[in-house]
């Protein structure tokens, strides 16, 4: 019987190795190999560098400057997509009625494509666009949005908050659902305000929820590449330059496939690292407000 139950087990979860061990272990394995070689992917002679793709990459302004980018990124980012997502989740659930429905409809931009949201945002934003002749018109403001290092980042980062926020909502109202009602009643007996409540209360029954939220938008963050790549090619001056874009950029413009895979490899080693340190702090967080 057991025998049986463990052949049953392992024919249901054998999909999933097969899908983790083809699109997940081999690439792995082949962008190991890939980094210690100086193959351009056209060429059929392959010669072994060792570490040297590394020890360039370690000492690339590129690299260094891409590595700087994407905690950039994530330093306007998560907190943005924090805050938006906490806004609709906290007026969604205040609703008396329709709450699936607004539900839904702040979803919908989570399911788009990145290419169509990067497109209407550069629609928005042109130099014809009718936000940038009004501000023309009316205030003699003529804006470079994407023009410019800080402002490209940040609506770059705006854009994608922007697009998750409803996904994000949807973890944070699940959280706001779980807690008791009791708890704020008691709180509004012993005189706490709203703004208080939510700090002092809500935030902190909020811990599940908020952790898996902030570790899913760091992820985010050490991910961007389709925004940046459609609005802004990782200018300008490569102030929008980040990991992907430097991987994208070493693989298939300069066609130095061993270096960028020595890059992702790096790239790949400090997202956990740094997901690792972001998780640690979160849970002393959720130690010193009584989440074990």
């Amino acid at each position: 019987m057991k025998r049986r139950n463990n052949k049953l087990g392992w024919s249901f979860t054998s999909p999933y190795l097969i899908f983790t061990a083809v699109f997940f272990l081999v690439p792995l394995i082949w962008s190991i190999w890939l980094s210690v070689t100086d193959w351009n992917m056209m060429s059929p002679e392959i010669n072994f560098v060792g570490l040297d793709n590394f020890i360039k990459a370690f000492t690339s302004p590129a690299v260094r400057a891409a590595f700087f980018v994407t905690y950039k990124f994530l330093i306007v980012f998560v907190p943005m997509a924090l805050i938006i997502s906490m806004i609709v989740a906290v007026l969604v659930n205040g609703l008396p009625k329709f709450k699936g429905l607004y539900l839904v409809a702040f979803f919908l931009p989570y399911l788009s494509s990145g290419v169509v949201t990067s497109l209407i945002v550069q629609g928005l934003l042109s130099y014809n666009s009718a936000l940038n002749v009004f501000l023309r018109g009316h205030f003699g403001w003529d804006i470079d949005w994407l023009g410019t290092p800080m402002s490209a980042l940040v609506i770059i980062s705006l854009m994608i908050a922007w697009k998750m926020s409803g996904y994000y909502a949807l973890i944070l109202i699940s959280g706001l659902a779980s807690i008791n009602h009791e708890i704020y009643e008691a709180a509004a007996m012993d005189g706490s305000g709203r703004f208080r409540t939510f700090w002092k209360v809500t935030v902190p029954m909020l811990y599940p929820a908020l952790f898996t939220v902030i570790v899913l938008a760091v992820g985010v963050s050490f991910g961007i590449f389709t925004e940046v790549y459609q609005l802004t090619g990782g200018g300008p001056n490569f102030a929008t330059n980040t990991w992907q874009m430097e991987i994208f950029n070493q693989a298939f413009v300069n066609l130095n496939s061993g270096y960028a895979s020595a890059i992702s490899l790096m790239a790949a080693a400090v997202t956990f690292a740094s997901i690792g340190v972001i998780k640690k702090m979160l849970e002393k967080w959720g130690q010193r407000n009584g989440w074990t």
